[in-house]
């Protein structure tokens, strides 16, 4: 089971238990966040695509860690003496998967009582743009 959702400008295509790295949101370690726009949803047996998004389904997840990314920017001219390196320090969300919600179905008792693992598996970006 997965699904795909929109945050920002990015699509995600996420099972549960999956650790994503979404654009920064100010939230304290271990707070809840929710994604309204799922735009498909794949089950055991289904398949249902939304025009725009699926109504009423929604992702829930939870904030694992805050980790930044430092990205060196190089410019160089052979022969001119021009050298430039700038550096941008971007930040974003880590967030766990918890639940892919359909319309009328609730997050079951053992998820939302069972509390975040504290090791975390290895960040992977889930990225749509094929790089």
């Amino acid at each position: 089971m997965y699904a795909v959702f929109e945050d920002g400008s990015r699509q995600y295509r996420v099972s549960e238990g999956d650790v994503v790295q979404v654009d920064y949101r100010d939230a304290d370690v271990g707070s809840r966040l929710e994604f309204q726009r799922v735009l498909l949803y794949k089950g055991v047996d289904d398949l249902q695509i939304g025009k725009p998004t699926v109504a009423g389904a929604q992702v829930v997840a939870d904030v694992v860690d805050h980790p930044s990314t430092k990205l060196y920017i190089q410019h160089f001219r052979r022969r001119k003496n021009y050298r430039r390196l700038r550096g941008h320090r971007q930040h974003y969300t880590a967030v766990q998967i918890r639940s892919i919600l359909l319309p009328g179905m609730q997050e079951s008792a053992a998820a939302s009582s069972a509390p975040a693992s504290q090791e975390s598996p290895p960040h992977r970006p889930h990225r749509s743009d094929g790089a």
